[in-house]
């Protein structure tokens, strides 16, 4: 409770103090017949193609609340679609990151593979550094506060939070608060199943390498829903929910189906059909640590990853 009121305190003092910070606008209109995204959008609003591509591209289009950047969504009678009119953010430049949600309490963001989450020594390159120099080139008071990780070679949706309260917020109640996480992976050879759970034990050796066992071991518990979107004779795009966020929980469950992330080194067996290690977090949805409001976003699947199907 003591928490709480601490924290309420922070967030109105933020707010009063912070003119930085401007509730995003957006145009909401209702659909009327079934039509894919891109091509609904071109017919209801008075602007060029390639604006058109770019406000979805920048994550300005909801669909029922939530963010959509698919062309080809497909729409349905009764939906309503937001569409943003506020004024594109130039001051957040990256080749690595991109900001995909910003309000006075967090940050969603986008990151490319190659790139870690925080600082592993003086040099390396960092998602937290990226924001804190963005927060200071824009006359913010605050750091980004590290929630969760992905894994370097791991793309993907992340949440930042803006302050030490945000982030304790988001922690101490990470399981109720995140209610979907769901990945894209390119999987070595073709899956026999086209959905199951996958439960067990996780846990490093002293090499730092992690193992599964199907009894407890010690280790940590580990749960993996899994869904094929598309296979071939090799590989399988396959999506991943999750329901514990253990370190390199999907990396390990799909080494144990026999079917490899591809592109992963430390538990694969060499295929590499992209050149990267082929999961990315595609999917992110939680309820909002202050306004407790639903938060929903989702990216592309990589283009990387589809190509190797389009091959076909």
């Amino acid at each position: 409770m003591v928490l709480v009121l601490k924290h309420c305190t922070f967030a109105v003092m933020i707010k009063k103090q912070n003119p930085f910070f401007r509730k995003a606008r957006y145009e909401q209109i209702e659909v009327r017949e079934e039509a894919p995204l891109l091509e609904w959008l071109l017919a209801n609003l008075s602007q060029s193609k390639s604006k058109t591509k770019a406000t979805l591209h920048n994550h300005g289009v909801k669909v029922n609340r939530r963010l959509v950047t698919k062309f080809d969504y497909m729409l349905k009678p009764g939906d309503h679609v937001s569409i943003s009119t506020s004024k594109k953010n130039d001051t957040f430049q990256s080749k690595h990151v991109k900001l995909v949600y910003e309000d006075r309490y967090l940050v969603v963001v986008e990151k490319n593979n190659g790139i870690l989450s925080m600082a592993a020594g003086h040099t390396s390159l960092n998602v937290k550094k990226v924001l804190d120099d963005y927060f200071h080139k824009s006359h913010q008071k605050c750091t980004a506060h590290v929630v969760h990780r992905l894994d370097r070679d791991t793309s993907g949706l992340m949440i930042y939070a803006k302050s030490m309260e945000v982030e304790q917020l988001l922690e101490h109640d990470w399981h109720n608060i995140v209610y979907d996480r769901r990945y894209i992976a390119v999987l070595s050879g073709q899956m026999e199943d086209n959905e199951g759970v996958i439960a067990n034990w996780l846990k490093d050796n002293k090499a730092y390498v992690t193992y599964s066992s199907p009894v407890d071991n010690g280790g940590k518990y580990a749960v993996s829903h899994f869904h094929v979107l598309d296979r071939s004779a090799n590989p399988s795009l396959v999506e991943f929910k999750l329901e514990t966020g253990r370190k390199n929980q999907i990396r390990v469950h799909a080494a144990d189906m026999n079917h490899p992330v591809c592109g992963d080194i430390k538990y694969g067996n060499g295929d590499d059909p992209i050149h990267r290690l082929a999961l990315h977090a595609y999917v992110l949805c939680f309820y909002h640590p202050l306004t407790h409001q639903p938060m929903e976003f989702s990216t592309s699947i990589p283009v990387s990853f589809r190509k190797v199907f389009a091959k076909r």
